[in-house]
């Protein structure tokens, strides 16, 4: 009787224990889902085609220990560390955890897809088992989660193109880590680069969390960002960064930036400087290098201001430059101050041989010929003391003294000869364009007209047009008597053979608290020509000291020369060769 009662107390319990699990609902994962493809950032390119900035995916994965049968564990540790080259001590480690644990948050895509079928053969070997919960519960097998953890941004050329290009800052949404654009391209392209709407697909699920793509499943695509394509190839730009570290090591510069602009549509082929970082690894010592002091930085742009003011003499007809010009001994009292020129003048010098060999003395005289307004008025036609337009954040204007301060023969005289204003180096790049374009002025740009969206179709970017802003043969003028600074002047050691090279020197002392220092600008801007192209092109130096280098004619003029000679190297300019005599 007591065997019976106990086995018939045993399968009374059994019976009660079956009706409870049959009844009561079970935990079980959810059979439909939603998973979400999160969009991607635009890459930005080079004009040859050179992935500059491109974004990639972060995976997480996990996996949960408690679901892993016992005696596959090792096998489970083995594959899992070929696959994610993470070592077989840190995933043994995890199982000293119960439930859940993640291994990475920094998987990548191919990684992640390779991790997935992984998972796929993981199943099929049974690695995964059901498993009781601490209620009691039957779990079923779950196998590895592989999600999207984050963005990240990678710059595969490192301190190329910096800081035009700029970097990016993470920003946490709680759910994944993505990122937006800091200074540079990066920057004022933002909205166009940024992500459009991440893809999401819903549907019931197999045994190894795959979506069964049946009518029930939905599916709505991911839309990335936007790709840009710059107006600067990337061999030429690395050609140029390199001529302007040799030349910063030789001259002990504070910083040189050189730029090669075309006047005739305001496409950038060049902006460089020797002040770069790797937006990969930013470090505290790279922070004065983040501006992009091309447009961020304003200075006194000395000499190469002379022939901006002369072509307004010209345009207005208020000089003849065959007509002699008396500019004394070499001095001259303007206010309370002395200004004096580097060369002694002789009885024949002529007006235009004021810009030949750049005496501040000859163009003090000439700027009296204009009106304080006038002089104003077509600085600002120029483009100075306003935005260039370029396609970058944080543009300053530089500045100019009002029609006041002009009108006084202070003012006037010192703004004639580069000094009283502040420029930044674009506003005088794209000014000396109006001498080889008609005497047109255009908006600069780095970022090409043609935009690639990710349904492959193209966009034109427009951009202002240009205008006029003195006569074409004012710019021809212009022009002429440039080439005869080179020629004759300043500008001597800026010369290639087979060329025409016209431009202006300029040497300026640098102001530090209200007074000039022992150091130097040095700049150089002028044009190369051959047959069929033209091309402007700057070179600053910032800090030269005064030593035996430092003015332009002997540092900017030469690295000018350089600039040339490899356009030449690269088939964008072609010399004449010169023809031999019988």
């Amino acid at each position: 009787m007591m065997i019976f009662i106990v086995v018939g107390g045993c399968f009374l319990l059994f019976l009660v224990v079956m009706f409870f699990k049959a009844v009561l609902p079970r935990k079980m994962p959810a059979l439909v889902v939603t998973r979400t493809d999160i969009a991607t950032r635009g890459q930005i390119y080079s004009q040859d085609g050179f992935s500059l900035a491109n974004s990639q995916k972060l995976f997480k994965v996990s996996f949960n220990t408690l679901s892993i049968d016992p005696h596959k564990q090792e096998f489970f540790i083995d594959l899992l560390s070929i696959y994610t080259n993470i070592p077989k001590s840190v995933i043994a480690e995890k199982f000293k955890q119960s439930g859940f644990v993640t291994l990475s948050y920094n998987i990548n895509a191919n990684t992640a897809a390779s991790l997935r079928q992984l998972n796929a053969k993981f199943l099929a070997y049974n690695v995964f088992k059901e498993y009781e919960d601490a209620n009691k519960k039957v779990m079923p097998k779950i196998g590895l989660s592989i999600e999207v953890s984050g963005i990240a941004r990678n710059y595969l050329y490192k301190d190329n193109f910096e800081p035009l290009v700029g970097y990016i800052q993470k920003v946490d949404t709680g759910r994944i880590t993505s990122i937006r654009g800091v200074k540079g391209i990066e920057d004022s392209k933002n909205t166009t680069l940024a992500p459009k709407n991440d893809g999401r697909m819903t549907g019931r699920r197999d045994l190894g969390f795959n979506l069964i793509e049946n009518r029930s499943f939905k599916n709505v695509p991911r839309i990335d960002g936007s790709d840009i394509v710059l107006s600067i190839p990337l061999k030429i730009q690395r050609e140029l960064e390199q001529i302007l570290d040799t030349a910063k090591a030789r001259y002990g510069a504070h910083q040189i930036i050189a730029g090669i602009y075309l006047p005739q549509n305001g496409e950038i082929l060049s902006l460089a400087t020797t002040n770069r970082f790797n937006p990969n690894n930013i470090q505290k010592s790279d922070y004065p290098s983040l501006n992009v002091d091309a447009i961020e930085l304003s200075f006194e742009p000395g000499s190469t201001i002379k022939p901006i003011v002369y072509s307004l003499l010209v345009d207005k007809k208020r000089i003849d430059p065959s007509r002699p010009i008396n500019l004394g001994h070499g001095s001259y009292k303007l206010g309370k101050y002395i200004v004096r020129d580097d060369f002694i003048p002789t009885k024949h010098t002529t007006i235009e041989d004021v810009l030949i060999r750049s005496s501040n003395i000859g163009m003090i005289k000439l700027s009296k010929r204009l009106s304080g307004q006038e002089l104003y008025t077509g600085l600002k036609s120029f483009g100075f003391a306003e935005e260039t337009g370029i396609d970058l954040p944080y543009e300053k204007t530089g500045l100019l003294p009002d029609v006041r301060k002009l009108n006084g023969d202070v003012y006037k005289g010192t703004v004639s000869y580069g000094y009283g204003m502040r420029a930044t180096f674009l506003q005088l790049l794209r000014a000396y364009g109006v001498f080889v374009n008609g005497g047109k002025l255009a908006t600069p740009h780095l970022v090409q007209r043609e935009i690639t969206y990710p349904n492959g179709e193209m966009y034109t970017t427009k951009y202002p047009p240009t205008r006029q802003v003195i006569a074409p043969k004012s710019a021809q003028e212009m022009q002429n008597l440039l080439v005869k600074v080179v020629t004759k002047g300043t500008g001597k050691s800026a010369q290639v053979a087979g060329l025409t090279i016209g431009g202006k020197t300029g040497t300026a002392h640098t102001a530090k608290k209200g007074r000039y220092t022992d150091a130097y600008n040095s700049s150089f801007f002028g044009f190369a020509k051959d047959k069929e192209n033209t091309f402007v092109i700057g070179v600053v130096i910032f800090g030269s000291l005064g030593s035996t280098e430092y003015y332009a004619a002997q540092t900017a003029a030469p690295i000018f020369k350089q600039v040339v000679q490899m356009l030449v190297k690269n088939q964008y300019l072609t010399p004449t060769k010169a023809i031999a005599k019988p």
